[in-house]
C-alpha cells in the first residue's frame, strides 16, 4: 500500500512552520514572552516538557511551550466556529536538538481554516493577521 501526501511539503499550507534561532532556549523564550505586549498580546502560561519528563523520572532534549493570546481576537474566531477553541490559546514551541540547535515552532494558523470549517472572509482575515503576528514574534525571538 502506498500513501501519498501532495503539497506537504510547501511552505504555503505546511501545518507547521519553524523558525531556528540565534539564541539558546533560554534567551529566546524570554525574548519571545517579552515582545508580546507591544503586539497586544497577553502571556499566559510556560509549560517546560523537559522539567515535566524529570519530574516522571524521564529524560527529554529541551522542550518548552509558551501560551499567549489575544482573548478579543480569540473570541472573533471562536465566534466563527466554537470548535476552534480547540487551538486557543496560541501556543509557541521552543525546542534545542542534541547539537544545539533552538527551533522556535507553531501551528500554522492557516490550516485552522481547514480543520474548523472557516470560510467566512472576516475570519479568514483574523487568520491570516494571526499567521503574519505569530511568523513576526518567532522571527523576533530568534534575532541575536
Amino acid at each position: 500500500m502506498t500513501l501519498i501526501f501532495l503539497g506537504c511539503d510547501t511552505k504555503k499550507g505546511a501545518f507547521l512552520n519553524t523558525v531556528e534561532s540565534q539564541n539558546d532556549l533560554t534567551v529566546s523564550i524570554n525574548k519571545f514572552i517579552s515582545t508580546l505586549p507591544a503586539q497586544g498580546l497577553s502571556y499566559f502560561e510556560t509549560i517546560d516538557h523537559s522539567k515535566n519528563a524529570q519530574n516522571a523520572g524521564m529524560t527529554l532534549k529541551p522542550e518548552t511551550v509558551v501560551v499567549f493570546g489575544d482573548p478579543k481576537t480569540g473570541t472573533l474566531l471562536m465566534q466563527c466556529n466554537p470548535s476552534v477553541g480547540l487551538d486557543l490559546p496560541l501556543r509557541m514551541l521552543f525546542t534545542t536538538d542534541y547539537t544545539g540547535k533552538t527551533t522556535l515552532t507553531f501551528t500554522n494558523p492557516e490550516y485552522w481554516s481547514l480543520k474548523h470549517n472557516i470560510k467566512d472572509d472576516k475570519c479568514l482575515d483574523i487568520i491570516t493577521k494571526i499567521k503574519i503576528t505569530m511568523q513576526t514574534l518567532a522571527q523576533e525571538a530568534a534575532k541575536k
